[in-house]
């Protein structure tokens, strides 16, 4: 059947007044378009029915790994196999009648369209595989992107080589014997992905960082959260939206700090001084403890310490003339108490975490007051609200302790100064 073909072609090509090469460069070209037209119709069978095949059996199963290497298009890379295939097997049947090097280039570029397709296909396999890890609760403590990326490489590095041996008619053992005497130029074209990949062993061993934990790394202007950790780069998206890039290699070389602890505790920080005019600091008299007592965070506090008071120095006896030796409130440390209870009073203060209400060195801007507490809301718009809730009541209520706040003199200061206003 193939003879008489071919032969009813000859005769035909002959009939309209070719001859010699000129019939065989024509047959050629015309079995040539029949082979890509077969394997065209073969594509179009593979996708039409194979896919459609494939798709319905997915989307009925409940399993989600299939639908994950659906959505990475492992199915429809397979299929593309099937065209190259056809080509391949029927190259020798179809250029029979013509030299054998036809047939062998026809087969060598079916043979680097498949291995170019199954670089492609393992490329949205590993993508799929990811995709799956990534549904797993390991995922979030052991990302594997970098490792996937280093697959990758490996497979295109493999594949170059498979290429170069099929279009150069060499074994790939001559190349790869050829990489030996470029092993320093290839270690320094790859150093940042060879110190990329240990860097995201470390990183991940030893859970150091994953995406969405928020770090703080001012070298890079990176203050935000890790959207993704790859072989070479550790993307990091800032409070402002910009996007900062990190070498993967210098999380590990380099220090850097990471917020997920004080996420993980179910408190976020506040650490706020108030800065005490040391001028304004002085023994409470009985007005002044008459007034405090009828604050109501401080009632049972001024009380009780009135009763302690009051029969400590009633045992001084002659001693208790001297006013060094009576003991007696200070509308600091009265003022340092009230914090205390103010902040136990607030539902949003952790109380089970470090609650400290403390006095730090005087300095020469005055004393610090400082507080050391924890908010149980660590959501940064809500934290900053509720830290300036507290300062905003504690500022406007020192002066009923009689104490000053410390602020160095303004242009209002000095004018009022020179003026003699208040």
């Amino acid at each position: 059947m193939e003879g008489l073909t071919l032969f009813s072609l000859t005769d035909w090509l002959e009939s309209i007044g070719l001859e010699g090469n000129q019939i065989i460069w024509v047959r050629l070209f015309i079995l040539l378009i029949t082979l890509v037209l077969v394997a065209w119709i073969t594509d179009w069978i593979s996708k039409k029915v194979f896919l459609s095949i494939i798709q319905k059996i997915v989307r009925k199963s409940r399993t989600i790994w299939d639908d994950i290497l659906l959505d990475k298009n492992v199915f429809s890379r397979l299929a593309h196999f099937t065209p190259a295939i056809v080509v391949y097997l029927l190259s020798s049947v179809v250029f029979s009648d013509f030299p054998d090097a036809v047939a062998k280039v026809v087969k060598s570029g079916a043979s680097l369209y498949m291995v170019i397709m199954l670089m492609v296909l393992l490329n949205s396999f590993l993508n799929g595989v990811k995709g799956i890890y990534e549904t797993t609760e390991v995922a979030e403590n052991r990302p594997i992107t970098g490792f996937v990326q280093l697959i990758k490489i490996l497979i295109y590095l493999v594949g170059g080589i498979v290429i170069l041996s099929t279009l150069l008619n060499k074994t790939p053992g001559y190349f790869l014997t050829g990489l030996g005497a470029f092993a320093a130029v290839l270690l320094l074209v790859f150093k940042d992905t060879i110190l990329g990949f240990v860097a995201s062993i470390q990183l991940s061993g030893n859970n150091m960082v994953k995406p969405g934990d928020w770090i703080s790394m001012p070298k890079y202007n990176a203050d935000g959260t890790v959207l993704e950790i790859t072989l070479n780069t550790v993307k990091v998206q800032n409070w402002d939206k910009t996007i900062a890039t990190i070498p993967t290699y210098a999380m590990v070389s380099e220090s850097f700090s990471n917020w997920r602890g004080m996420e993980e505790s179910g408190g976020r920080r506040i650490k706020r001084s108030l800065l005490i005019d040391m001028k304004s600091i002085r023994f409470c008299d009985e007005e002044m403890l008459d007034r405090f007592e009828k604050i109501r965070y401080i009632k049972s506090y001024i009380q009780e310490k009135r009763k302690i008071i009051k029969e400590n120095n009633e045992s001084l006896q002659e001693d208790g003339k001297v006013r060094a030796n009576l003991r007696r409130l200070t509308n600091i440390g009265t003022f340092r108490i009230y914090i205390e209870k103010y902040l136990r009073a607030n539902s949003n203060i952790h109380e089970e975490m470090t609650f400290l209400v403390r006095q730090l060195q005087p300095t020469e801007l005055g004393l610090p007051l400082e507080i050391y507490v924890f908010s149980k809301d660590q959501r940064w718009a809500f934290y900053e609200a509720i830290q300036a809730d507290i300062f905003d009541h504690l500022l406007a209520i020192i002066p009923e302790f009689d104490l000053r706040v410390f602020q160095n003199p303004s242009g209002h200061d000095f004018e009022a100064a020179f003026s003699g206003k208040d």
